[in-house]
């Protein structure tokens, strides 16, 4: 059987989310020393809602800068991750940007406001020297004029919740990804059952990734669903990887 592989990536980073992973992280890099090596891919948010600069927070980039030498991967996330794009004007896209998400940055983002937000992120990671491969929208929601303007731009891939995609021409590739939506218990319940059923369908994918966010933190049963599944899949064989090395290796 060809080897396969997880990625653990930790969404909406950012210095106000930095706390609530925390825990979360010792208890990762805890389970590291007994397996081996788990490379996280973290989706940095550079002035998430419109505050929380990561310019002005000094340990902040520190901590990044230390998990990069350690061997993880930081992508861009956004810009603000929230959505004040014009209001919704049918019924589908008040659905996807004021119910499904409030966060939905660039799902109404026109070409050149979208690559404004693209070239600021862009500019941050080369002032801090961050190595810079992925753009992941916030809620993976991504308009016409966004994927213009990530053709414009020397990035590599882009994601939603079942594929990644090649850059600039959107090439799409296999890689499922478990996500829970933890806002409410019954919806906590019910990504209980999904992510059960999504990991029995793709237990002999290439990639599996699994899609951590800062409001799964708050609660003690997507904690440790988190950590367990995390356990469970490195024990039945899969490597650890960021998406960026993962893409690699489909190139060889």
């Amino acid at each position: 059987m060809a080897e396969r592989f997880l990625a653990l990536v930790l969404h909406d980073v950012s210095p106000a989310t930095w706390p609530a992973y925390r825990d979360f992280l010792g208890e990762v890099d805890a389970l590291s020393r007994r397996t081996g090596p788990i490379p996280i891919t973290w989706l940095v948010v550079p002035e998430f809602h419109h505050g929380n600069d990561c310019r002005r927070d000094t340990a902040f980039r520190d901590r990044l800068d230390a998990r990069l030498a350690a061997g993880d991967e930081l992508a861009l996330h956004g810009y603000y991750h929230c959505d004040d794009g014009p209001p919704p004007r049918t019924p589908r896209d008040y659905f996807m940007r004021r119910i499904y998400t409030v966060e939905g940055e660039f799902q109404a983002l026109d070409e050149s406001e979208a690559l404004a937000r693209l070239d600021a992120g862009i500019a941050m990671f080369g002032d801090f020297g961050w190595p810079l491969s992925g753009f992941v929208a916030p809620a993976w929601l991504m308009s016409p004029g966004t994927r213009r303007a990530l053709a414009q731009r020397p990035l590599s891939y882009t994601s939603d919740p079942r594929s990644l995609y090649r850059l600039p021409a959107f090439t799409r590739v296999d890689a499922p990804g478990l996500v829970w939506s933890a806002r409410s218990a019954w919806r906590r319940g019910m990504s209980r059952l999904v992510s059960t059923a999504q990991r029995r369908r793709h237990r002999t994918a290439s990639l599996l990734r699994l899609g951590v966010h800062p409001i799964d933190m708050r609660y003690r049963g997507a904690h440790d669903y988190w950590l367990q599944t995390l356990a469970e899949l490195i024990k039945q064989g899969r490597r650890p990887i960021t998406k960026r090395d993962w893409l690699a290796l489909q190139s060889v």
